[in-house]
């Protein structure tokens, strides 16, 4: 196909259709940019005051609707089912409600997906509840009835980590024993007692 073909089947189109094929065309474009800029890891924003930039990082604020990324996807599916619709011989007004309505379920379809991949994301700070019931090793003894700080050794989301301990037992716990979690005395501190059970 050469220039003259394509400038002859533009012609033939009506202005209506025209729209629906720059909207396709030109987010399409956009879309396949935003494709290999996100696998090449420039995460694919096409203007630096895209809000996922900032936010992206800050688990405070949920998944946001009009984005550059949204508008993208939108406009993209919005004009591909438009041709296709008035390639099916529909009305002016069935054509466009239903380009609207492919767009939208297109934005609610990556709220979805991107909402479901954020609760996969685990966040590094440690959660000291994440510790109650969970069994540690002694690593510097722990002196009795609250009398003084010791050290445990305890895995808690999914790492390893060194811990001050006290315990209510009435004798000391010694250096490589075993011990639960029973509760939290602070941010920093955990309770622990030698009874495993």
């Amino acid at each position: 196909m050469n220039l003259l073909d394509i400038s002859s089947w533009w012609q033939s189109l009506v202005m209506f259709e025209k729209i629906f094929w720059v909207f396709a065309l030109l987010f399409s474009f956009l879309f396949v940019i935003q494709l290999v800029m996100a696998f090449a890891g420039g995460d694919g924003d096409l203007a630096a005051g895209d809000a996922d930039d900032y936010i992206g990082h800050d688990d405070g604020i949920g998944y946001q609707f009009f984005t550059i990324k949204n508008l993208i996807a939108f406009f993209t599916v919005f004009g591909w089912t438009g041709i296709a619709c008035i390639k099916g011989g529909m009305s002016k007004g069935l054509t466009i409600g239903i380009a609207l309505l492919a767009g939208s379920i297109m934005v609610v379809m990556m709220a979805f997906l991107f909402r479901s991949m954020s609760r996969l994301k685990q966040s590094g700070t440690l959660q000291m509840k994440n510790a109650i019931g969970l069994v540690a090793e002694t690593y510097l003894f722990i002196p009795a009835g609250r009398e003084g700080f010791g050290k445990i050794h305890i895995k808690v989301q999914g790492s390893l980590h060194e811990l001050q301990a006290i315990t209510d037992d009435t004798e000391k716990i010694p250096t490589g024993k075993l011990v639960k979690v029973v509760g939290i005395v602070n941010d920093s501190v955990l309770l622990v007692t030698s009874n495993l059970s």
